[in-house]
């Protein structure tokens, strides 16, 4: 708690010159907390920020584990992935690594991370069974994965590839929860936002 104080101010300041107002930033700092607890991260382990967009979320997580853990951060595009490294280093992180991110696979090490999250980003996967098998493939067996999103207006869109425009913009939890099943994960919780928008699905690598 003391090393994410002191790098509090720096931190802000960092990411509010690169996302525009304090405001939004306040959200994103809001999920990190959620997602640490409902992850259990703690100091000195590995966390991945899947899909990192511009990395106000890989800046929070940087902090809650601290210069002995790590953050990868991945992202498909480069002016993306140019960001998060300049907001890391204006924020005097070592701890963070961006990749490259792929569509169907999360480019990472196998068994590197002790956790991974997504923020509003399952709702993009065009080849959710593809990406979802992994995922798990980067976790260290007992692992958490914990997915923020929101449902779409209207009904949901039978084919992936029509959950990311339109009213068919968004992607059940019950849909989430469903296909991380599918691919092996145990689901822990499903957990309701703000009526029904932002909810969270929390779901574990199994231990053997």
């Amino acid at each position: 708690m003391a090393l994410r104080q002191r790098l509090a101010p720096l931190v802000v300041g960092s990411l509010v010159a690169f996302t525009g107002t304090a405001a939004a930033q306040d959200e994103f700092r809001s999920d990190a907390a959620r997602l640490a607890s409902a992850i259990e991260l703690h100091q000195g382990q590995t966390v991945a920020d899947i899909g990192a967009g511009h990395g106000q979320l890989t800046i929070e997580l940087a902090g809650e584990v601290g210069p002995s853990g790590r953050v990868y951060a991945t992202e498909l595009e480069d002016d993306r992935r140019r960001e998060i490294r300049e907001a890391a280093k204006s924020a005097g992180l070592t701890n963070v690594t961006v990749l490259e991110a792929k569509a169907t696979s999360t480019n990472l090490p196998e068994q590197c991370c002790d956790a991974l999250v997504m923020r509003r980003v399952y709702h993009h996967i065009g080849n959710p069974s593809l990406m979802n098998a992994s995922m798990l493939a980067s976790l260290k067996p007992g692992g958490f994965l914990a997915v923020i999103d929101f449902p779409p207006d209207s009904a949901e869109s039978a084919d992936p590839n029509g959950r990311d425009e339109g009213e068919q913009h968004g992607v059940t939890a019950a849909t989430v929860a469903r296909e991380l099943g599918e691919a092996g994960f145990e689901v822990v919780t499903v957990e309701k936002g703000e009526g029904s928008d932002r909810y969270m699905v929390v779901a574990r690598r199994p231990a053997s």
